[in-house]
Parts: C-alpha cells; structure tokens; sequence
C-alpha cells in the first residue's frame, strides 16, 4: 500500500478559499498514492480559536466538498485530516458573532454542536468515516471550551490490492491516550492514521507516542502533522510512517513536504505471529 503524508505548512495570511484550492493540488500531485493523510485542523488553524467559527462547516460543505473532488480527481483515499464539524444550529449562533467562536455565551457540552472531526473519502469521492476527536485538548479552555467531545471509537475498512485493510482512526492529543489504541486494535485495526497539529516545544513526545503506539499494538502508524506558524505557535511537523515494529519507513523534518511510503501489510500479521505478544494481555 502506497502511502502519502501531506505535512502542510500554513501562516496568519493564507486564506481559507487559498488553502483550499493549494492543498487540493498538492493532493492531485499524488497520482501514484493508495492512501493519502492530511493534518488536523488545516482548514481553520490548529490553535487560533477565533478562526475556527468562520472555517467551520457540516461534512457536506465547501471544504468536504473540494477534498471529495480531490480524491475523485487522482483514485485514492483520501484521509482528510480534520476540520471543525458544526451543525446547521451551530452556524447560525456563529453569524450572531461574527463567526469568532470565543464570543459565544458558555455553552454546556452536549449542546454545541461543534466538534473537531476527521473525514476519510474514498477513491470515488465518497465519505465513507467520520470520527470525532475523543481527546479535546487544552486543559479547560480551547478544544474543552469550545467543542464536544467525541464517543465513537472508530475504524474504517480500505480496499488496496485485492484485500481489505483496517484503519483505526485517531486525532493528535489522542495519541496520549493507550487505552484508544488498545480498543481500536480491538475493533480490527491494522493501521493507525492520526492528523494533528502537534507544536514544536512537544515534539519528541510526537515521536515517542508515535512510535510507542505502534510498537504496543503492533500496528502499523501514519501520523502527520503540521509545518509553518501561525498565532505565535511553531508547529512541530515531523510527519512518519510506521511499519507495526516501529521501524520509520518515511519521517519528514519540520517544513512543509510531502512524506511517501510502501507498506507490506502482510507484514503486520507476521510480526504479530511471530512475537505473540498480544496473546500475553491479562487486563
């Protein structure tokens, strides 16, 4: 399975309608991919809240939309990254503040109608996954303020290559918590994909999270994460592909590049067979 990951770089300045149109070719440059990963949260920005309100969109809006056609264009998965969900209700409070989502009055969670959600198209341009963020981080405000949480433990089946292949689906802060991994390896996952907006002061713990869910659920990991600067955040980039021994089969440094990737599926069930580690667990 061909693999790319779209480690995007993006400042203050861009426009959504420009980010959009310049990552839809970046994603049409990946003609030769089977599966191709973008970051959490590139629509919006990963940490300037106030532009999440004007980015947000239900799942069949312009961003949806245009990756749909993108995916369409070159006949593969396309993995979305993430973008901020919103109902139609959502929206409408958003006009009410000029879309700066850090205005609206204290909201319990349950009724937002916001989430930070990731989309998996497949080569027709169908979305066939969503999965909504578990893991909202900020320690009470950003993600934990503003958005719900997601319920869903979620995987999605592939077709490359004759054989159906098992995704666990995953979103940057998530990787700080085994327990997702343990349950989404219990629901068929073979391998990882987890979009984040991961800064640079944190980004060994990247890395090392990366590569330690992979190794403890001997699955294989495609973790991609975001370049550039925006709201005085650096982010941390260094995107990998995983194979499900930990091996680094594709890392890239911390700018904007494109990371590929051939993985041997068959070599996650070896290397579950042949160090039968998980026929070990006890709780």
């Amino acid at each position: 399975m061909r693999i790319s990951g779209i480690q995007l770089g993006y400042d203050d300045d861009e426009t959504l309608d420009d980010r959009v149109a310049r990552v839809g070719d970046l994603v049409r440059t990946q003609h030769a991919a089977d599966l191709v990963v973008l970051p959490e949260l590139w629509p919006s920005t990963g940490f300037d809240y106030r532009r999440w309100g004007a980015a947000a969109q239900t799942l069949d809006g312009t961003v949806v939309s245009a990756m749909r056609e993108a995916a369409r264009d070159i006949g593969a998965y396309l993995h979305m990254g993430s973008l901020i969900e919103a109902t139609p209700e959502a929206l409408t409070r958003l006009e009410s503040v000029d879309h700066d989502v850090t205005r609206l009055p204290a909201i319990p969670d349950g009724e937002r109608g916001l989430w930070n959600t990731s989309v998996l198209i497949d080569p027709a341009g169908e979305v066939i996954a969503s999965y909504r963020k578990i893991h909202r981080f900020g320690f009470g405000n950003g993600e934990p303020k503003l958005l719900e949480a997601g319920e869903d433990v979620v995987t999605a089946s592939i077709e490359v290559d004759g054989r159906t292949v098992t995704l666990g689906l995953a979103t940057c802060y998530d990787l700080r918590f085994p327990e997702q991994f343990r349950a989404l390896l219990d629901a068929g996952a073979e391998v990882f994909v987890v979009p984040a907006a991961w800064p640079a002061p944190r980004v060994d713990h990247w890395s090392l999270l990366a590569r330690a869910r992979a190794a403890e659920d001997f699955c294989a990991m495609v973790a991609v994460n975001t370049a550039g600067f925006h709201s005085r955040t650096q982010m941390g980039g260094h995107s990998v592909v995983l194979d499900a021994s930990a091996n680094v089969l594709a890392e890239a440094g911390p700018d904007e590049t494109i990371i590929t990737a051939d993985l041997d599926i068959e070599t996650i069930h070896t290397r579950r067979t042949s160090f039968p580690a998980l026929g070990d667990r006890r709780l």
